[in-house]
């Protein structure tokens, strides 16, 4: 199976188990795998129709949806996390994330759900 056919196959799973959890019409625009400079890797999914509110009530089983998605695309996440659209409660995009030395002690300062006003966490492993 090449990449793209994963990306597309986990892609149409996690939309599924969203609209089915949540009973609304969740969109899930594109799902991108990245690896960036600094050394972070991961996926990014872009979604529309999904709230922090939808979050806030099924927290566990979107976390367990997320979680699933990014171990089928051989992401082992240590940082799974909601971007917001400052200033809304609506979410831009759902994010598994595999942490650089750098961004982890970044992101491993911040307290609570919501360290930043553009951020919602949903797990980041404070064991390094």
């Amino acid at each position: 199976m090449t990449i793209t056919d994963s990306l597309l196959k986990v892609r149409t799973e996690l939309e599924d188990n969203l609209r089915n959890l949540l009973g609304i019409p969740v969109y899930l625009i594109e799902l991108d795998a990245f690896a960036l400079p600094c050394g972070c890797s991961g996926a990014t999914i872009n979604i529309r129709g999904f709230t922090v509110d939808d979050i806030e009530v099924f927290e566990e089983h979107i976390l367990k949806f997320l979680e699933e998605a990014a171990l089928k695309l051989e992401i082992q996440p240590s940082f799974l996390f909601a971007r917001l659209i400052p200033g809304t409660a609506e979410v831009a995009s759902l994010n598994a994330r595999m942490l650089c030395d750098r961004c982890y002690r970044d992101f491993a300062r911040g307290e609570g759900k919501q360290p930043r006003p553009d951020i919602y966490v949903l797990k980041l492993e404070k064991n390094r």
